[in-house]
């Protein structure tokens, strides 16, 4: 099982590199890791698990945050519907490539977290507001799916972990807080990614 030991922290030299595609069949060290990572999302929106194993909420997470540097996360958003005990989105994507997004650039109100990084850093994140991303599932059947506002936000976060971005360098140094034109501010996030 993974727990915040597991997860390495902003400085760590993994997080700043461009990681590797995969290839298909995945080795059983790499379908596990796919598992794992799903597992501690769910884990970490899980209230008593979540405080037995001292666990951070998570709605993504990317393998080089756990220090292997391949192109493979784990997204795991709730449904924002209360009624609907199904999640909006909960899937392992293995190279994943945002294939078109809007114009329109969408971003949280109280900014972005990430598990990697144990500080506030207050300040707009501007993200596409919808995205169409390809990527394969366990078994290698290429998938594709259209993501609007917090599950396009969370592929986007967790896509630049494979790019070696982390989600501060989107800030805009000189006016953290500014807003840019026309951008569609969301409500706080549910937890962190």
């Amino acid at each position: 099982m993974i727990t915040m030991n597991d997860v390495i922290r902003e400085g760590h030299p993994t997080l700043r590199l461009t990681a590797e595609a995969l290839s298909f069949p995945l080795d059983s060290k790499t379908a596990k890791l796919a598992e794992d990572l799903l597992e501690f999302l769910k884990n970490s929106q899980d209230p008593e698990t979540a405080e037995e194993y001292d666990l951070r909420p998570g709605v993504g997470i990317a393998a080089p945050q756990v220090d292997r540097s391949i192109r493979l996360i784990a997204v795991h958003v709730p449904s924002s519907d209360e009624e609907s005990e199904e999640p909006e989105f909960s899937s392992v994507l293995v190279n994943p490539k945002i294939l078109s997004h809007s114009v329109q650039q969408t971003c949280l109100s109280d900014g972005e977290g990430c598990l990697s990084v144990d500080r506030e850093v207050p300040g707009i994140v501007p993200r596409h507001k919808r995205i169409t991303v390809e990527y394969y599932d366990l078994e290698g059947n290429k998938q594709k799916k259209r993501l609007r506002d917090f599950p396009a936000i969370v592929v986007q976060h967790e896509i630049d972990h494979l790019n070696g971005v982390m989600f501060y360098d989107r800030i805009d140094e000189d006016n953290p807080l500014a807003l840019p034109d026309g951008i569609d501010v969301l409500g706080a996030a549910p937890s962190e990614e």
